[in-house]
């Protein structure tokens, strides 16, 4: 064969990285997310392909079969929602029975996106789209030409569902356990001709549907020539007419194209507040999709300036702020980490708004009782530290800070339990640690969970984290004692530092370990989701949980080098076995076993597990301990490894946004190792740029020179134009704009950043 010259070589190359970077600004940053990422999940849920509005209350996926959890797998739809609602378009028969009206689809017949959704109904060849604004949604449905159309609303056992005239209809949910649901109001925009109403039918078990008996109408337009028929429905917490009134405000006229563009318009700007240039197209898919499910992580509930409050059934003025909902969704167990963070540097009003929503609650019923519901930690007090520290404060600091104390002296630690304090959260009070059972010893205080257990290591880390932050709240009010006395407390996680085996280990109330050095394993102990001391981790996992003060964890291990060495460690255990294993783990090497026994730990590299929360901040530990570069690296991994632009793309539960906002920090090079410490630790981030606009429309900009997948280490680094030799830096560096320029190679410059006084910080010794 001919040889080609170097020279067109060069030219098709130079050609090929043009026709890349063209391509890249003609996309819009709402163009690269893929809703359908982790549509098959690791483990738990996985996730749904929404249209919503960044924090809105309409949320719209389809429903799919019963039964199958991973979403993108489904071969049918059942039906869609619209606020407690669901609509079932057909045509032939009017059949009630969703078993026997559903439909199969075909993803390559699928758009998905943040603001529009469409596909085909196979069995009927009907189109269905929609879009939607914060408390509004608009279907466009194609029918055949010359069909008889249906549409079937339904709704549960008890709800409501009326026809007022030929165009509109109205109805609600329902509730349960005292609540009273939500309202609708829809308009038609051809009249009805016909209906009929029906009760005791079998509902589809989706998205705020829960299966069992329902009523609801069967709707027939008017015949046309066209097809086509739009539904817009309004939907409130409030009543039928603030429905009314949300569709008649956000979406007043018969225009689909122009309330999708608008949609469209609204997540562009929104997700535009990180502007991202290089990278792979698999990359941005990835980063813009993550941001995505972080801008929908939360729903702002306020309607017209006021808002429902399920926690006394009663409307509220909203006083010009948002809303959100406590539950147990909002328990913060892993959402502090990163997310709420990473809320914060979009929109820091949302999260001010978050936590005035938490002191409703506390000033309405004397407690913030809704997060004991979820996992071990109260750490919304981590959050209104993240926000305070970093200088937004527009809440009562005072109403906070009491609330705060009460929980931490009053409210019980066990977690998923809301119940009185119990003799096993005195323990901790009096002696610093939560006991865990004897071996053999039986549960005697009722109160625990038998499912959750104690997890007595997990709940004492948890804790001593939200005792550094009162500490810090205390000192930041000039509480002196109360600072003193929790600043003791957030030492507490050494009380369950086992030095003979040199891991986080449980003891009993009587203050002796309950494992011998032969009887511990930091992989096996712990039982199911390792709930007996852990909470879904392992010993190797919770043993680096002291996000507040790693300098005392690293003197614990017994220095830097032992540190590196027991983090490296980490991130190469397999699963061999021990002489106390139960029967069928003690052969070992079975990942088989593993998973069986710690289905949430997905996503491993060794037994680091990014499937789930606690790990999150691992990674970033060496930079702690003199070795940055490997931060660098292992971050790096981690992002390759475990992330991708298809349906399994997504290494656990994504839990609502927090694996999601991982990424979104990691890729930008940067992550928050330490909520309420205003500082953040540099990883190694994969675009050439980064533009992070802050509020007041400030610019923090990322520059990594010569970045490449090889090119992961930093080599040298400036801030805001001074050299900066270690690897971190604080919020005040970036909040009024900047420019942090990194400078990367392929080797690593051990170096840089590595001194004992580049150390990020940690508690005072």
């Amino acid at each position: 064969m001919p040889r080609i010259p170097s020279i067109l070589i060069q030219a098709f190359a130079v050609l090929a990285l043009a026709l890349s970077a063209s391509a890249q600004q003609n996309k819009e940053p709402v163009d690269y997310v893929n809703p359908n990422i982790g549509g098959i999940g690791q483990t738990l849920s996985a996730t749904s392909p929404s249209v919503i509005m960044p924090y809105g209350m309409m949320r719209i996926s389809p429903i799919t079969t019963p039964g199958i959890t991973d979403r993108y797998l489904a071969d049918k739809i059942y039906g869609f929602p619209a606020g407690g609602m669901t609509l079932m378009p057909m045509t032939g028969s009017a059949e009630t029975d969703p078993a026997k009206s559903a439909s199969m689809y075909d993803h390559d017949l699928e758009t998905a996106t943040p603001y529009y959704y469409a596909a085909i109904l196979e069995k009927y060849d009907i189109r269905v789209e929609y879009t939607v604004s914060a408390h509004s949604a608009y279907y466009r449905l194609t029918f055949p030409a010359g069909a008889a159309a249906h549409l079937r609303f339904s709704v549960p056992q008890s709800g409501k569902i009326d026809l007022t005239n030929h165009t509109s209809l109205i109805g609600s949910s329902g509730g349960s356990r005292g609540g009273r649901g939500g309202y609708f109001y829809a308009e038609f925009s051809r009249p009805v001709s016909s209906f009929q109403t029906f009760t005791n039918v079998q509902l589809s078990r989706g998205r705020g549907q829960g299966g069992g008996g329902g009523l609801g109408i069967m709707v027939d337009p008017s015949p046309d020539r066209s097809g086509q028929v739009g539904i817009r429905i309004g939907i409130s917490s409030i009543s039928q007419d603030q429905a009314r009134q949300n569709l008649q405000h956000e979406m007043p006229i018969w225009d689909f194209d122009r309330t999708r563009a608008q949609a469209r318009t609204t997540w562009n700007q929104a997700l535009g507040k990180i502007k991202v240039k290089g990278g792979t197209e698999d990359q941005r898919t990835i980063f813009y999709t993550s941001l995505y499910r972080v801008l929908t992580s939360l729903s702002d509930v306020t309607e017209d300036g006021k808002y429902f409050g399920s926690f006394d059934q009663q409307v509220h003025p909203a006083d010009g702020h948002g809303f959100y909902p406590i539950g147990a969704g909002a328990a913060m167990w892993g959402n502090y980490r990163s997310l709420e963070p990473l809320h914060l540097l979009l929109d820091p009003q949302e999260q001010v708004d978050l936590v005035r929503s938490f002191l409703t609650l506390y000033e309405r019923t004397g407690r913030m009782m809704a997060i004991n519901r979820g996992l071990s930690g109260h750490h919304i007090i981590a959050v209104a530290l993240d926000a305070y520290m970093k200088g937004y404060r527009d809440f009562d600091v005072a109403k906070a800070y009491e609330a705060f104390k009460k929980m931490q002296m009053e409210e019980t630690f066990l977690p998923w339990r809301d119940v009185p304090q119990t003799p096993l959260d005195r323990v901790y009070l009096e002696k610093g640690f939560f006991p865990a059972l004897k071996k053999g010893e039986k549960e005697t205080v009722k109160e625990v969970n038998p499912f959750e257990r104690r997890q007595a290591v997990a709940v004492t880390l948890e804790t001593a984290y939200d005792d550094w932050c009162m500490a810090e709240w205390a000192k930041a009010l000039n509480k002196k004692e109360d600072y003193e006395y929790f600043s003791k407390r957030g030492h507490n996680y050494e009380n369950v530092f086992d030095k003979r085996v040199g891991f986080m280990a449980p003891k009993s109330e009587d203050g002796n370990w309950v494992l011998d050095e032969k009887e511990f394993s930091p992989i096996w102990s712990g039982g199911q989701g390792g709930r007996e001391y852990y909470t879904e981790m392992n010993g190797w996992i919770y043993t680096f949980h002291v996000q507040q003060d790693l300098a005392g964890l690293i003197n614990l291990i017994g220095g830097r080098d032992k540190f590196v060495a027991k983090l490296d460690k980490l991130f190469q255990d397999q699963f061999e076995g021990f002489s106390g294993a139960p029967e069928p783990f003690r052969g070992g090497g079975s990942k088989y076993f593993f998973q069986a026994q710690f289905p949430d730990m997905t996503g491993l590299i060794g037994q680091y597990a990014q499937g789930n929360e606690p790990s999150f901040h691992i990674p970033y530990l060496y930079n702690y301990a003199g070795a940055p570069w490997m931060t660098q690296r292992r971050v790096r991994d981690i992002m390759k490894i475990w992330f991708n632009a298809g349906p399994r793309g997504i290494s656990g539960d994504e839990d609502n946004g927090e694996e999601s906002s991982w990424y979104v920090f990691s890729a930008m090079g940067f992550f928050t190792v330490c909520p309420g410490r205003p500082v953040y630790d540099i990883g190694s981030p994969i675009f050439e740029e980064t533009r992070l606009t802050l509020a007041g429309g400030k610019v923090f900009t990322i520059t990594a020179r010569s970045v490449s997948a090889a090119n992961k280490y930093i080599q040298s680094a400036t801030l805001n134009g001074k050299p900066l030799n270690k690897p971190w830096f604080e919020h005040s560096d970036m909040v009024n704009g900047g420019t942090l320029v990194l400078k990367m190679g392929p080797r690593p410059n051990t170096a840089w950043g590595s001194a004992p006084e580049a150390s990020p910080p940690s508690m005072p010794r």
